[in-house]
């Protein structure tokens, strides 16, 4: 699935699945520019891509801060010349969450512009230039999040629930333009943040392995993988879909889960909840 020539902005592409993500098209032929707050963190990525023979450039930007989202995008094209794929992956973190009731106004607010606004933005003004590059593919993150929710969740349910939805709404819009729209929902992904909090109570993810019908939870690779096939050729009939990858989490009746955790814990005393 070779995108040699292409151009590609992957917001939150210093680490976690944003890092596997750029790493992945870049090994493709893709030039791509990493967005991420976390700039000495982008910057590690692209020299790990240099090393791999790929072509990367980063770039230091709060998606938060709806001002800086059209110069990142520009930033791509005055570098390479258009734009070809945009992953809107980045996704800053609301601490703390909760219910509508517990849930501050400024916590929803930020909710709002990190990712609903950043995503409109970043569609806004990257779809002239796919367009004008001959096409393009946009992929948008969400989350199992997005179909299932769990308490005390409201601003980050909101989010990746409203992200699938725009996606479907901005693959009818854009595909007339020769622009495909689609969103992934990834399960439980072992970041290298994420591992590091497993380490401290590794007993607890295998038991968050067990819950899942493939009994591993997920890596940052499986994600990038999904979004290479989605920007590639060979989904060229592909818009609107939301791709669910997620080790089958959640095809699961709860019912029955309830059940197989039982079950776990009397085989496996030992598991420390962490609670």
């Amino acid at each position: 699935m070779p995108h040699a020539h292409k151009v590609a902005i992957v917001t939150g592409g210093a680490m976690g699945i944003g890092g596997a993500i750029a790493r992945r098209l870049a090994a493709d032929g893709t030039k791509v520019l990493i967005a991420d707050i976390q700039i000495e963190a982008a910057e590690e990525n692209v020299a790990r891509i240099a090393e791999a023979g790929g072509t990367a450039s980063a770039y230091e930007v709060d998606i938060s801060q709806p001002e800086q989202i059209r110069p990142l995008i520009e930033r791509a094209v005055d570098l390479w010349g258009g734009l070809h794929i945009l992953v809107n992956n980045a996704w800053g973190s609301i601490e703390p969450d909760g219910s509508a009731v517990t849930l501050t106004d400024t916590a929803f607010d930020r909710a709002l512009n990190t990712s609903q606004k950043a995503v409109f933005l970043s569609v806004k003004y990257g779809v002239p230039h796919m367009q004008a590059s001959g096409g393009g593919s946009i992929v948008n993150i969400s989350s199992v999040h997005g179909q299932l929710v769990a308490p005390q969740s409201l601003a980050y349910e909101m989010t990746k629930a409203a992200i699938i939805a725009m996606s479907r709404q901005m693959a009818v819009d854009f595909g007339p333009l020769g622009v495909r729209v689609n969103c992934i929902c990834p399960g439980h992904i072992v970041t290298e943040r994420i591992a590091q909090l497993w380490q401290r109570n590794p007993s607890l993810l295998r038991f968050f392995d067990q819950q899942y019908p493939l009994r591993h939870t997920g890596a940052p690779d499986d994600i990038a993988h999904a979004v290479r096939f989605l920007c590639s050729d060979e989904a060229g009939f592909i818009t609107g879909h939301t791709l669910v990858v997620d080790g089958g989490l959640t095809i699961q009746l709860q019912e029955n889960l309830t059940i197989a955790t039982a079950k776990y814990f009397r085989d496996h005393p030992e598991t420390d909840l962490g609670i």
